[in-house]
Protein backbone atom coordinates (compact mmCIF):
# COMPACT_ATOMS: atom_id res chain seq x y z
CA UNK A 1 0.00 0.00 0.00
CA UNK A 2 1.57 3.25 -1.18
CA UNK A 3 -1.18 5.73 -0.16
CA UNK A 4 -4.36 5.82 1.93
CA UNK A 5 -6.76 8.10 0.08
CA UNK A 6 -10.17 6.48 0.50
CA UNK A 7 -11.90 3.56 2.18
CA UNK A 8 -12.96 2.56 -1.34
CA UNK A 9 -9.33 1.59 -1.96
CA UNK A 10 -9.36 -1.02 0.83
CA UNK A 11 -10.81 -4.51 0.66
CA UNK A 12 -12.45 -6.09 3.68
CA UNK A 13 -9.31 -8.20 4.16
CA UNK A 14 -7.10 -5.09 4.12
CA UNK A 15 -9.33 -3.36 6.67
CA UNK A 16 -9.13 -6.43 8.93
CA UNK A 17 -5.33 -6.48 8.57
CA UNK A 18 -5.08 -2.84 9.63
CA UNK A 19 -7.37 -3.47 12.61
CA UNK A 20 -5.32 -6.48 13.68
CA UNK A 21 -2.13 -4.42 13.46
CA UNK A 22 -3.87 -1.77 15.56
CA UNK A 23 -4.14 -4.34 18.37
CA UNK A 24 -0.35 -4.36 18.53
CA UNK A 25 -0.18 -0.56 18.41
CA UNK A 26 -2.53 -0.40 21.39
CA UNK A 27 -0.17 -2.69 23.28
CA UNK A 28 2.74 -0.36 22.45
CA UNK A 29 0.73 2.68 23.56
CA UNK A 30 0.05 1.00 26.91
CA UNK A 31 3.74 0.44 27.69
CA UNK A 32 5.50 2.59 30.32
CA UNK A 33 7.53 4.05 27.45
CA UNK A 34 5.11 4.03 24.49
CA UNK A 35 7.69 4.26 21.75
CA UNK A 36 9.39 1.91 19.30
CA UNK A 37 12.04 2.58 16.64
CA UNK A 38 9.93 1.23 13.77
CA UNK A 39 10.03 4.40 11.65
CA UNK A 40 13.31 5.88 12.85
CA UNK A 41 14.78 8.01 10.04
CA UNK A 42 11.42 8.47 8.32
CA UNK A 43 9.98 11.98 7.88
CA UNK A 44 6.24 12.61 8.22
CA UNK A 45 4.82 16.04 7.35
CA UNK A 46 1.38 17.19 8.51
CA UNK A 47 -0.08 19.51 5.88
CA UNK A 48 -3.39 20.87 7.14
CA UNK A 49 -5.22 23.51 5.09
CA UNK A 50 -8.18 23.32 7.49
CA UNK A 51 -8.29 23.64 11.27
CA UNK A 52 -8.03 20.42 13.24
CA UNK A 53 -7.27 19.40 16.80
CA UNK A 54 -8.00 15.68 17.14
CA UNK A 55 -6.78 14.43 13.78
CA UNK A 56 -3.64 16.55 13.58
CA UNK A 57 -2.55 15.81 17.16
CA UNK A 58 -3.38 12.14 16.72
CA UNK A 59 -1.22 11.74 13.62
CA UNK A 60 1.64 13.68 15.22
CA UNK A 61 1.50 11.45 18.33
CA UNK A 62 1.29 8.31 16.19
CA UNK A 63 4.37 9.26 14.16
CA UNK A 64 6.39 10.11 17.27
CA UNK A 65 5.50 6.83 18.98
CA UNK A 66 6.98 5.07 15.96
CA UNK A 67 10.09 7.31 16.24
CA UNK A 68 9.50 9.14 12.95
CA UNK A 69 10.65 12.73 12.55
CA UNK A 70 7.70 15.09 12.20
CA UNK A 71 7.06 18.48 10.70
CA UNK A 72 3.86 20.49 11.10
CA UNK A 73 3.28 22.83 8.18
CA UNK A 74 1.54 26.03 9.33
CA UNK A 75 -0.48 27.22 6.34
CA UNK A 76 -1.39 30.48 8.09
CA UNK A 77 2.27 31.58 8.14
CA UNK A 78 3.41 29.99 4.89
CA UNK A 79 4.00 31.15 1.34
CA UNK A 80 0.49 29.93 0.49
CA UNK A 81 -0.64 33.34 1.73
CA UNK A 82 1.69 34.89 -0.87
CA UNK A 83 0.03 33.00 -3.68
CA UNK A 84 2.14 29.83 -3.76
CA UNK A 85 0.28 27.01 -5.45
CA UNK A 86 -0.47 23.66 -3.83
CA UNK A 87 1.87 21.97 -6.29
CA UNK A 88 4.74 24.35 -5.50
CA UNK A 89 4.18 23.82 -1.77
CA UNK A 90 4.32 20.03 -2.14
CA UNK A 91 7.36 20.06 -4.40
CA UNK A 92 9.22 22.50 -2.14
CA UNK A 93 8.64 20.46 1.02
CA UNK A 94 9.36 17.19 -0.81
CA UNK A 95 12.78 18.55 -1.74
CA UNK A 96 13.63 18.60 1.98
CA UNK A 97 13.19 14.83 2.15
CA UNK A 98 9.70 13.60 3.04
CA UNK A 99 8.46 10.02 3.32
CA UNK A 100 4.80 10.77 3.97
CA UNK A 101 2.40 13.70 3.83
CA UNK A 102 -0.69 13.71 6.05
CA UNK A 103 -3.04 16.05 4.18
CA UNK A 104 -6.27 17.79 5.11
CA UNK A 105 -7.75 20.08 2.47
CA UNK A 106 -11.08 21.79 1.87
CA UNK A 107 -11.20 20.58 -1.73
CA UNK A 108 -12.36 17.05 -2.47
CA UNK A 109 -9.72 15.13 -4.39
CA UNK A 110 -6.75 17.25 -3.29
CA UNK A 111 -4.84 14.31 -1.70
CA UNK A 112 -5.25 12.29 -4.89
CA UNK A 113 -3.90 15.21 -6.92
CA UNK A 114 -0.87 15.55 -4.64
CA UNK A 115 0.23 11.98 -5.44
CA UNK A 116 1.24 13.27 -8.90
CA UNK A 117 3.75 15.78 -7.47
CA UNK A 118 5.73 13.73 -4.96
CA UNK A 119 7.16 10.26 -4.44
CA UNK A 120 6.09 10.38 -0.78
CA UNK A 121 3.14 8.41 0.56
CA UNK A 122 -0.07 10.42 1.00
CA UNK A 123 -2.54 9.89 3.84
CA UNK A 124 -5.89 11.61 3.41
CA UNK A 125 -6.79 13.28 6.72
CA UNK A 126 -10.01 14.70 5.28
CA UNK A 127 -10.79 16.25 1.90
CA UNK A 128 -13.88 18.40 1.53
CA UNK A 129 -17.09 16.38 1.82
CA UNK A 130 -15.36 13.39 0.27
CA UNK A 131 -13.38 11.06 2.56
CA UNK A 132 -11.81 10.68 6.00
CA UNK A 133 -10.49 7.10 5.89
CA UNK A 134 -8.56 6.99 9.16
CA UNK A 135 -11.65 8.19 11.05
CA UNK A 136 -13.59 5.30 9.54
CA UNK A 137 -10.84 2.86 10.52
CA UNK A 138 -10.75 4.07 14.12
CA UNK A 139 -14.54 3.86 14.23
CA UNK A 140 -14.36 0.27 12.98
CA UNK A 141 -11.76 -0.54 15.60
CA UNK A 142 -13.90 1.02 18.34
CA UNK A 143 -16.88 -1.12 17.32
CA UNK A 144 -14.70 -4.21 16.88
CA UNK A 145 -13.38 -3.98 20.43
CA UNK A 146 -16.52 -2.53 22.03
CA UNK A 147 -18.78 -5.31 20.76
CA UNK A 148 -16.09 -8.03 20.45
CA UNK A 149 -16.63 -8.38 16.70
CA UNK A 150 -13.17 -9.40 15.52
CA UNK A 151 -14.53 -11.55 12.70
CA UNK A 152 -16.59 -8.78 11.12
CA UNK A 153 -19.81 -6.85 11.50
CA UNK A 154 -22.28 -9.32 10.00
CA UNK A 155 -25.71 -8.74 11.52
CA UNK A 156 -24.85 -5.45 13.22
CA UNK A 157 -27.36 -2.62 12.95
CA UNK A 158 -25.65 0.78 12.76
CA UNK A 159 -27.50 4.10 12.54
CA UNK A 160 -25.65 7.23 11.40
CA UNK A 161 -27.62 10.30 12.50
CA UNK A 162 -27.40 13.90 11.34
CA UNK A 163 -25.80 15.96 8.58
CA UNK A 164 -24.86 13.19 6.19
CA UNK A 165 -24.89 15.51 3.18
CA UNK A 166 -21.80 17.46 4.24
CA UNK A 167 -20.03 14.70 6.18
CA UNK A 168 -16.86 13.04 4.89
CA UNK A 169 -16.98 10.91 8.05
CA UNK A 170 -20.40 9.53 7.10
CA UNK A 171 -19.26 8.64 3.59
CA UNK A 172 -16.17 6.82 4.83
CA UNK A 173 -18.00 5.09 7.67
CA UNK A 174 -20.79 3.82 5.42
CA UNK A 175 -18.26 2.22 3.09
CA UNK A 176 -16.21 0.69 5.90
CA UNK A 177 -19.14 -0.57 7.99
CA UNK A 178 -20.89 -2.08 4.97
CA UNK A 179 -17.67 -3.67 3.70
CA UNK A 180 -17.34 -5.46 7.04
CA UNK A 181 -20.94 -6.70 6.81
CA UNK A 182 -23.01 -4.25 8.86
CA UNK A 183 -26.47 -3.02 7.94
CA UNK A 184 -26.32 0.79 7.91
CA UNK A 185 -29.26 3.19 8.25
CA UNK A 186 -28.97 6.92 7.65
CA UNK A 187 -31.22 8.98 9.92
CA UNK A 188 -31.63 12.62 8.93
CA UNK A 189 -34.04 15.24 7.64
CA UNK A 190 -34.29 15.19 3.85
CA UNK A 191 -32.38 18.48 3.60
CA UNK A 192 -29.33 16.92 5.26
CA UNK A 193 -29.11 13.89 2.97
CA UNK A 194 -27.17 13.82 -0.33
CA UNK A 195 -29.32 14.55 -3.40
CA UNK A 196 -28.66 10.99 -4.59
CA UNK A 197 -27.87 7.85 -2.64
CA UNK A 198 -27.33 5.68 -5.70
CA UNK A 199 -24.60 3.20 -4.89
CA UNK A 200 -24.78 3.80 -1.13
CA UNK A 201 -25.30 0.46 0.68
CA UNK A 202 -27.76 1.99 3.15
CA UNK A 203 -31.34 2.32 4.24
CA UNK A 204 -32.86 5.70 5.07
CA UNK A 205 -35.09 6.78 7.94
CA UNK A 206 -36.35 10.25 8.82
CA UNK A 207 -37.28 9.52 12.46
CA UNK A 208 -34.69 8.66 15.08
CA UNK A 209 -37.42 7.30 17.33
CA UNK A 210 -38.14 4.58 14.76
CA UNK A 211 -34.68 3.03 14.98
CA UNK A 212 -33.09 3.96 18.31
CA UNK A 213 -34.29 0.85 20.18
CA UNK A 214 -33.00 -1.55 17.52
CA UNK A 215 -29.44 -0.41 16.87
CA UNK A 216 -26.18 -1.92 18.04
CA UNK A 217 -24.34 1.34 17.31
CA UNK A 218 -25.77 4.85 17.35
CA UNK A 219 -23.36 7.16 15.53
CA UNK A 220 -24.20 10.84 16.04
CA UNK A 221 -22.78 13.38 13.57
CA UNK A 222 -21.94 16.97 14.41
CA UNK A 223 -24.54 19.51 13.39
CA UNK A 224 -22.60 21.99 11.32
CA UNK A 225 -24.03 25.26 12.56
CA UNK A 226 -22.94 27.09 9.41
CA UNK A 227 -25.61 25.10 7.55
CA UNK A 228 -28.22 27.21 9.29
CA UNK A 229 -27.24 30.02 6.93
CA UNK A 230 -28.10 27.79 3.97
CA UNK A 231 -31.69 27.38 5.16
CA UNK A 232 -31.29 23.60 5.53
CA UNK A 233 -32.62 23.59 9.10
CA UNK A 234 -35.47 25.66 10.50
CA UNK A 235 -33.72 25.91 13.87
CA UNK A 236 -31.25 24.02 16.03
CA UNK A 237 -33.96 23.58 18.65
CA UNK A 238 -36.27 21.83 16.20
CA UNK A 239 -33.45 19.64 14.93
CA UNK A 240 -32.57 18.66 18.48
CA UNK A 241 -36.21 17.79 19.24
CA UNK A 242 -36.39 15.31 16.38
CA UNK A 243 -32.80 14.07 16.03
CA UNK A 244 -30.99 14.80 19.31
CA UNK A 245 -30.01 12.06 21.76
CA UNK A 246 -31.84 12.98 24.95
CA UNK A 247 -32.57 11.01 28.12
CA UNK A 248 -35.78 9.56 26.73
CA UNK A 249 -34.11 8.16 23.63
CA UNK A 250 -31.04 7.03 25.57
CA UNK A 251 -33.31 5.00 27.84
CA UNK A 252 -34.58 3.09 24.81
CA UNK A 253 -31.11 2.01 23.67
CA UNK A 254 -30.28 -1.67 23.99
CA UNK A 255 -28.07 -2.40 27.02
CA UNK A 256 -25.15 -3.37 24.78
CA UNK A 257 -25.53 -0.49 22.30
CA UNK A 258 -22.56 1.81 21.65
CA UNK A 259 -22.90 5.58 21.25
CA UNK A 260 -20.27 7.27 19.09
CA UNK A 261 -19.47 10.75 17.77
CA UNK A 262 -16.51 11.95 15.66
CA UNK A 263 -16.21 15.25 17.55
CA UNK A 264 -16.29 18.04 18.21
CA UNK A 265 -19.81 17.62 19.54
CA UNK A 266 -22.47 20.26 20.05
CA UNK A 267 -23.74 19.70 23.57
CA UNK A 268 -27.43 20.45 23.77
CA UNK A 269 -27.97 19.95 20.04
CA UNK A 270 -27.21 16.45 18.70
CA UNK A 271 -26.05 15.39 22.18
CA UNK A 272 -28.68 16.59 24.62
CA UNK A 273 -27.67 14.11 27.31
CA UNK A 274 -24.16 14.21 28.72
CA UNK A 275 -22.40 11.24 27.06
CA UNK A 276 -20.45 10.66 30.26
CA UNK A 277 -23.74 9.39 31.72
CA UNK A 278 -24.14 6.75 29.00
CA UNK A 279 -22.60 3.35 29.82
CA UNK A 280 -22.34 2.66 26.09
CA UNK A 281 -20.53 5.87 25.19
CA UNK A 282 -17.27 5.23 23.33
CA UNK A 283 -16.58 8.84 22.32
CA UNK A 284 -13.38 9.25 24.32
CA UNK A 285 -12.30 5.74 23.35
CA UNK A 286 -12.57 6.79 19.72
CA UNK A 287 -10.01 9.50 20.40
CA UNK A 288 -7.64 7.06 22.12
CA UNK A 289 -8.06 4.49 19.36
CA UNK A 290 -7.25 7.13 16.75
CA UNK A 291 -3.59 7.20 17.77
CA UNK A 292 -3.19 3.42 17.52
CA UNK A 293 -5.03 3.20 14.19
CA UNK A 294 -2.88 5.95 12.70
CA UNK A 295 0.24 4.20 13.99
CA UNK A 296 -0.94 1.13 12.08
CA UNK A 297 -1.52 3.15 8.92
CA UNK A 298 1.86 4.89 9.03
CA UNK A 299 3.66 1.62 9.76
CA UNK A 300 1.86 -0.11 6.88
CA UNK A 301 2.89 2.67 4.48
CA UNK A 302 6.45 3.26 5.70
CA UNK A 303 7.59 0.32 7.79
CA UNK A 304 8.53 -2.26 5.17
CA UNK A 305 11.29 -4.42 6.55
CA UNK A 306 11.00 -2.90 10.02
CA UNK A 307 8.69 -5.47 11.62
CA UNK A 308 11.38 -6.42 14.14
CA UNK A 309 11.47 -2.82 15.38
CA UNK A 310 7.91 -3.14 16.69
CA UNK A 311 9.01 -5.58 19.37
CA UNK A 312 11.45 -3.42 21.28
CA UNK A 313 11.38 0.06 22.75
CA UNK A 314 13.29 2.85 21.09
CA UNK A 315 16.64 3.60 22.59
Amino acid sequence: MKHLLSIEDLSAAEIHALLELTDHMVEISNRPIPKVPALRGRNVVSLFFEDSTRTRTSFDTAAKRLSADTMNFAVSSSSVNKGESLRDTIETISAMGVDAFVVRHKSSGAPQLITQWTDASIVNAGDGWHQHPTQALLDCYTIRTGLDRRDGFDGLQIAIVGDVKHSRVARSDVQAFARLGARVTLVAPRTLLPPSLDGWPVEVCHRLDDVVADVDVLYMLRVQRERMDDGLLPSLAEYSTHFGLDERRAARLAPHALVMHPGPMNRGVEMVIDPAHLPGSRILQQVANGVAVRMAVLFTLLGQGAEHNLRGEAS
